[in-house]
């Protein structure tokens, strides 16, 4: 039996308890790299939520996702 290499979040973004939290130490330093590579700009005041919708969706366009 293999395991899944990634693992599949429970839940959506949006629906965690914490996810209006401002984002993660973490988070904020990946976002850096991502908005980098990709020549954007990461917008202040992100929450975890919406900084993990914001990694997906960079990590699609620079190719770094594991699903690309």
């Amino acid at each position: 039996m293999s395991q899944d290499v990634h693992p599949v979040p429970d839940k959506e973004p949006e629906d965690w308890t914490t996810g209006d939290e401002p984002m993660t130490g973490p988070q904020e330093s990946y976002l850096g790299t991502l908005a980098q590579e990709a020549g954007e700009q990461v917008p202040d005041g992100l929450s975890k939520a919406d900084a993990s919708k914001l990694i997906d969706e960079l990590q699609t366009r620079t190719g770094r996702g594991g699903d690309s």
